[in-house]
């Protein structure tokens, strides 16, 4: 789709200032700004502004329209504020009527478009022209949950309310709140101004929504059920009475707002054909009108455009798309328009950098970026992926280069600049004209094949605008507070009883509310009230909001599955089971874990052999043993299929006596475990290998700060009091030794792999201190990745990889194994461009020289290690997540790799006790020794299991992010502002990205929020340089420059916003003292 979108009919001429205005003249009042404008970007931007306006309102004054005059004004100047304008004098006056509204570029249409228009049925709709045509989509989703009018029209993030909507005009919010007020007053005072712009309820009848409620929330748990869902067609249910109103005049009747979803005959013979394509959306959470799949081939991820586009989907669902024809497929480059979108082109460097702990805005301006926008997804086990529990937000948020992509697009810009002719302009921005290389494919959505999303959300309700409608009386509006998910109309039985006569007092408290339906007529979804969390902003509501959204599990446990445990306590361990197992109960075995770990589910053990080789052992508890398969206690933990570890808490996937008690290898106690012994030399060479059942006694709990002190005072005697309790039979020296000689080994084993081509990525991750009365954060700090943490990652890497092999020697076709795609395609050559840019010497070509080359010494000052920081996130960003998957399902082996670890085949054995996919990976390594019952699931039961524990990994992944964000913010509140040096990452035109080396967070800083007197950006040979002129502090002084560019190290405030958890980093002025 061409970025402008003119109407038809509109012809446009070429001046040497840029696109003069159309010949058809304006009824409004922003085409006289037009000609008032000295700039010629900016009168070509409010030309493209003032003939969208004309196309709504040519949809407004539709004859068959049965909205009200004030409505129409309302849904006008909400669609002013879509195209980053406000209405301060703006008044709707009717024009003629457009027969066939469509966005078809610089040039008029020709006959082939004209046709192709004039024959499209009414219904199917282009999702651009929904967007811009259909006035009702984009507003229903541009509310925030409180505040102002103008708050509402815009989708804002926790850095300061910055508008994102479209190609908008920079305004800070107070502007935009102050401009509000001064608009609704003067309207005021000539009875002009629509009533309750902020409301929602202003395109619905009452008729409609009295019927629907009641009906939708009386099924609302079809709505629910993904088992259900999947495999069905999803079309609203049409009773005998709307088909018998199908064939009637339209008149008076909503007109549909979405598609009716394909057959589900139509969608497997589309897919079969290839004319359709599958995957799961993923929906912009700064910029909600954006979503995508993944493209097969790969490369480039698919765009959705606009919330019609969408039609109805939410983030995770799995749907099927079809691709919209190429003329509306989106344009890679520029066409040079909008300063904003230029300038930040030109920068050529990351414009979103993903967060180590809280989510990036997206910079104004990007609704019509040329870039192609993928959003990146890791896993965050471990080192597997190359980086260490990294909290960045990478599920939801929208990670963009914006890079030059070839030098013709560029000469074809600079001549339509200097004045060339209009043909040069439309092959730059027409996509029928363009190579593919410089187009992304877009495509609406067709059919919804699961459900994966919740279908819940945290948000606030509010009364509706009309008081004297019968609706008013029966539903309130539920807003969310994720803008991905639609607002709903709720029930006011299921509201508090004192709601109607005081809503006030529930304005800044949370609830949870479901959706039951959406309709194709409607806007806005149907919800079921689920229940009231509490006050926004406070610990247990929101972190209760997140677990719900997420869908995370937890309920406590029914009777079935706690009839499942054993019941006569303390559980001993029977005489005939520790008779098939091989008794270790005397050898000297530890635990390694963090100080508050509970669940203790790995132990190691390191035994020096006369032949001067030594005896490895990782054991890992053997919870399978307990959690047999078809029993209820096996059907809630395939379904939670993850513990989940908040930051004042743990939400865990097996009920207590197991995760605490009866698996946990807690000291001096008897333990049954699934163990993997290694024959080594000193330096790290396998000799042999042993697999089998075992029964253990662990001798003492070490913490990563005991194993760091030994490994770090090798000499030491350490005391009984050095130390948490040791059972008798070892000494504190024997257990010492033993730690010295696995770390040795380690240092081998992780050596040899990074030879071998392994990549890691370490990433911040931000821990807290918490009051232990209140649960409030304390403190926070960066969490100290040592060698202790390094002995225990080698060696449950090397069991993980052991397993792997020797399961999928006995199984190949139903192993359940682990890989990692290698980096997308797209993403990392726009790295390696930005890279070749900057004058980093970085080798892409696999992962073990990514590896070195992150590794080398970037400079030997004190901040070396804060620029290799600013790299690693960058690096981070191209690569993917790694996937469960049953063997049999793939047939190319090579497509089994894991890119980070660079190893054929891997798998998860090492933590049962909070993951369920190693409970499936112990009852194959037991079938595989002859020491279990056969494998009874078939490959395709396998690879559905393995599908969920994705899901869950990833909705696990992203909770704790959340939870980390969530006591951030709180910290900032209850501590700040907080002060901290910064590393600049991230240079735009009129902003710039930082790492806050003190907490490992990023934010953006606005140049617009800085007492400034002048703000220059440039380029420095390939490299974007922004010279800030500080305003002088008395006045005498000059106005202070300060310039800021990659790898810049600056002073930053983290200062507590007014919204609830809210915060914003503040640029210090240079050269004042701390």
């Amino acid at each position: 789709m061409d970025q402008l979108g003119y109407v038809k009919g509109a012809s446009i001429q070429l001046t040497k200032d840029g696109l003069s205005k159309p010949a058809l003249p304006q009824k409004n009042a922003y085409a006289r700004l037009v000609q008032k404008h000295h700039s010629g970007r900016f009168r070509s931007y409010l030309n493209h502004i003032a003939q969208k306006i004309q196309l709504e309102e040519s949809s407004l004054n539709d004859s068959n329209s049965d909205v009200e005059p004030s409505m129409k004004r309302g849904m006008m100047r909400d669609a002013l504020a879509r195209n980053g304008l406000t209405a301060l004098s703006y008044s709707p006056i009717k024009t003629s009527q457009l027969e066939q509204p469509a966005l078809v570029g610089f040039e008029k249409l020709n006959e082939e478009k004209s046709q192709v228009f004039a024959n499209r049925r009414p219904h199917e709709r282009d999702p651009s022209i929904g967007r811009e045509g259909n006035l009702q989509v984009e507003e229903d989703y541009s509310v925030k949950q409180h505040g102002p009018a103008t708050d509402l029209l815009k989708v804002s993030d926790a850095l300061g309310g910055r508008v994102t909507q479209g190609t908008s005009l920079q305004k800070s919010g107070s502007e935009e709140k102050d401009e509000e007020e001064v608009w609704k007053n003067k309207h005021k005072k000539r009875n002009k101004c629509p009533a309750n712009l902020d409301r929602a309820d202003e395109y619905l009848t009452d008729e409609q929504f009295s019927m629907d409620l009641p009906a939708a929330n009386a099924r609302k748990t079809s709505h629910l059920s993904s088992g259900q869902i999947q495999g069905e067609s999803h079309a609203a249910v049409s009773t005998s009475g709307d088909r018998k109103n199908r064939n009637k005049p339209t008149r008076g009747r909503k007109k549909n707002v979405f598609e009716a979803y394909m057959s589900m005959e139509d969608v497997t013979a589309g897919l079969k054909r290839g004319e359709l394509i599958q995957g799961p959306l993923r929906i912009n959470p700064k910029k909600y009108h954006e979503a995508f799949i993944p493209c097969p081939d790969g490369i480039r991820d698919i765009f959705i455009d606009g919330v019609v586009a969408r039609n109805r989907a939410l983030n995770g669902d799995i749907v099927v798309v079809k691709l919209l024809p190429k003329e509306q497929w989106k344009v890679i480059k520029p066409d040079g328009s909008d300063k904003e979108t230029e300038a930040t082109h030109e920068s050529d460097v990351p414009e979103e950098l993903s967060g180590t702990c809280l989510p990036r805005e997206p910079e104004k301006g990007d609704a019509d970026s040329p870039d192609v926008i993928i959003e990146a997804q890791f896993d965050d086990n471990d080192a597997e992926n190359g980086q260490e529990n990294s909290q960045t937000v990478l599920a939801d948020d929208i990670k963009k280069l914006s890079m030059d992509t070839n030098e013709k697009v560029k000469d074809a810009e600079s001549g339509c600049a200097q004045g060339a002719k209009q043909e040069d302009v439309s092959k730059v921005n027409n996509p029928r004209l363009l190579q593919e290389k410089f187009l992304q494919r877009t495509a609406k959505v067709v059919c919804i094949l699961e459900r994966k999303h919740s279908r819940a959300a945290t948000g606030y309700i509010k009364l509706l605008a009309d008081k004297s409608s019968d609706l008013f009386k029966k539903c309130a509006m539920f807003s969310p507070v994720d803008h991905r998910v639609p607002r709903a109309y709720v029930s006011l039985a299921d509201c508090p009883p004192d709601f109607m006569s005081r809503p006030e007092d529930y304005s800044s408290t949370l609830f949870i509310c479901r959706i039951v339906d959406w309709r194709e007529d409607s806007n806005f979804a149907i919800g079921q009230m689920a229940k009231s969390l509490g006050q926004a902003g406070e610990i247990e509501p929101e972190t209760e909001g997140i677990l719900t959204e997420y869908g995370v599990d937890f309920s406590d446990f029914s009777r079935d599955v706690l009839e499942c445990l054993p019941q006569s306590l303390p559980w001993v361990i029977p005489p005939a089971e520790l008779a098939n197992r091989r008794d270790l109960r005397k050898e000297c075995i530890f635990t390694i874990d963090p100080s508050t770990a509970r669940d203790l589910d790995d132990a190691l053990s390191c035994k020096q052999l006369p032949d001067g080789n030594v005896e490895v052992g990782v054991h890992i508890a053997d919870v399978s043993y307990f959690v047999l398969e078809g029993t209820a206690l096996d059907q809630v933990a395939s379904g939670r299929a993850t513990s989940v570890y908040l930051v004042q808490k743990v939400i865990p996937m097996l009920p207590r006596l197991l995760c605490e008690e009866l698996c946990s290898l807690n000291p001096m106690k008897d333990r049954l475990t699934f163990s993997v012994m290694w024959k080594m030399t000193p330096e790290g060479k396998i000799l042999d290998e042993w697999f089998g059942r075992t029964v253990i006694c662990s001798c003492v709990k070490l913490s990563y700060d005991h194993a760091q002190s030994m490994i770090e005072n090798p000499s030491k005697v350490f005391g009984p009091e050095e130390l948490p309790p040791v059972s008798p039979q070892h000494t504190v020296d024997e257990i010492h030794q033993a730690v010295l000689n696995l770390h040795q080994i380690a240092k081998h084993l992780r050596k040899q792999r990074f030879i071998d081509g392994a990549l890691r990525l370490d990433q911040l991750k931000l821990s807290f201190t918490l009051d232990k009365e209140s649960g409030m954060p304390q403190g926070c700090y960066i969490y100290q990745y040592r060698d202790s943490n390094k002995l225990v990652e080698e060696f449950m890497l090397l069991a993980n990889m052991a397993v792997a092999h020797q399961i999928y020697r006995s199984f190949p076709q139903q192993a359940l194994l682990r890989r990692h795609p290698p980096p997308q395609t797209k993403m990392l050559n726009d790295l390696m461009e930005f890279c070749d840019q900057m004058g980093l010497e970085i080798d892409f070509s696999s992962a073990g020289a990514l590896h070195k080359s992150l590794n080398e010494t970037f400079g030997a000052d004190s901040y070396a290690e804060a620029r290799k920081e600013v790299l690693t996130n960058m690096f981070s960003r191209p690569m993917q997540m790694a996937l469960y998957f049953c063997a049999g399902v793939l047939e190319d082996e090579t497509l089994f790799r894991h890119y980070a670890l660079n190893v054929p085949l891997y798998t998860h054995f090492t933590s049962p006790i909070r993951r369920f996919a190693d409970i499936l990976v112990h009852r194959l390594l037991s079938a595989s020794l002859g020491s279990g019952r056969p494998v009874q699931m078939r490959k395709e039961a396998i690879q559905k299991q393995a599908d969920h524990c994705n899901d869950r990994k990833m909705a696990s992944k992203r909770v704790q992010e959340l939870s980390a964000d969530l006591f951030f913010a709180i910290f900032v509140r209850e501590c700040g502002p907080l002060e901290s040096e910064a590393m600049v990452m991230g240079v735009l035109n009129k902003a710039f990205d930082v790492l806050v080396l003190r907490f490992g967070v990023q934010k953006r800083i606005y140049c617009n929020a800085l007492p400034l007197t002048g703000v220059r950006f440039e380029k420095v040979g390939k490299k974007p340089e922004l010279t800030l002129l500080w305003e002088p502090e008395t006045p005498e002084q000059e106005a202070a420059p300060q310039v800021i560019t990659i790898f810049t190290l600056v002073e930053v405030v983290l200062t507590s916003d007014s919204g609830p958890l809210k915060y914003s980093a503040v640029l210090k002025r240079p050269g004042r003292e701390k």
